[in-house]
């Protein structure tokens, strides 16, 4: 019996869907259109803190020369750097291997280069850093030291853009926290105003049903049902509008910082699953709402 009446409420809330589908799609869409905006902002942070923890594993410094720099100078702060634990020389760039290297980077757009008159890019070298405590002071003290040399122009750790990214990493937090209150309200109005509808377009088969003795409860799960689905279909709409969007247009553009190339990924099948089931419960949600002005319990 209990088999017979499920199949009974999902075969009547298709049948509504069915019957009042533009209403259905207006409500689908719009709130496709709200889950879009706010799992954009999720796969915004997912990246941020994707690209984090990318920078945090590989501890570097680049070290900027003024002018050439003779082989003797580069080859005495070798000598000290190599004599300090947890500190790796990478390599040395001169000035024109730095300008190959942008050549490089700009492809087709090289020509650009030709019309300088000098080479205005700056010879470095380049040190990694193995320390097990991320904020180990060693690296500052170095970068200190470096920076009071003559012949050093500017010392840039890769800590210190980790830290400005976790930075904005709060600001985006506080923003998506604030637009997913938003849009979770905005949902459940559209769908309390579409289930709605349907409720006042059904209202003598209610009273029906009210006068052969069914329940609030048997009447109103079809309801629920319809508004479930409503919500899992926006939300699936949403997810595949944007790994669209992924797969077409962002998979195929570099996102770097400096010369770094940093990859972009797409939301955890784990949060995919989550988001889906949040979309079900906020269809869920908004069907109650509606039914609490047409039914006492």
């Amino acid at each position: 019996m209990k088999t017979a009446f499920v199949k009974y409420f999902f075969r009547q809330a298709l049948t509504n869907i069915a019957d009042n589908r533009m209403v259905h799609l207006v409500g689908i869409g719009t709130i496709a259109i709200a889950f879009l905006i706010f799992i954009s902002f999720i796969l915004v942070y997912v990246n941020i803190n994707h690209w984090t923890d990318e920078l945090g594993k590989s501890l570097t410094m680049s070290i900027y020369f003024k002018g050439r720099p003779q082989s003797i100078e580069v080859e005495e702060i070798k000598k000290e750097l190599i004599n300090i634990q947890g500190v790796t020389i990478d390599k040395f760039v001169s000035k024109e291997e730095a300008m190959e290297v942008l050549a490089k980077e700009l492809g087709d757009k090289a020509g650009l280069l030709s019309g300088l008159h000098e080479n205005p890019l700056p010879a470095s070298l380049e040190i990694i850093f193995s320390i097990a405590d991320r904020e180990d002071s060693l690296p500052y003290s170095i970068k200190s030291k470096l920076e009071k040399m003559d012949i050093i122009d500017e010392v840039q750790y890769s800590q210190e853009w980790t830290r400005k990214i976790k930075a904005i990493m709060g600001g985006i937090k506080l923003i998506g926290s604030i637009l997913g209150g938003l849009l979770f309200l905005a949902t459940l109005f559209i769908i309390t105003n579409t289930i709605k509808l349907t409720v006042f377009a059904r209202k003598n088969e209610i009273e029906i049903l009210r006068l052969v003795g069914a329940t609030n409860l048997f009447i109103k799960t079809p309801f629920l049902i319809e508004g479930s689905i409503q919500g899992l279909l926006g939300g699936l709409a949403a997810l595949m509008i944007l790994f669209a969007a992924y797969m077409t247009v962002i998979i195929r553009a570099d996102f770097r910082i400096g010369f770094a190339t940093l990859d972009i990924v797409f939301i955890s099948p784990f949060l995919t699953v989550f988001l889906l089931l949040m979309s079900v419960i906020v269809g869920f949600a908004g069907s109650s709402i509606a039914l609490g002005r047409f039914f006492r319990t």
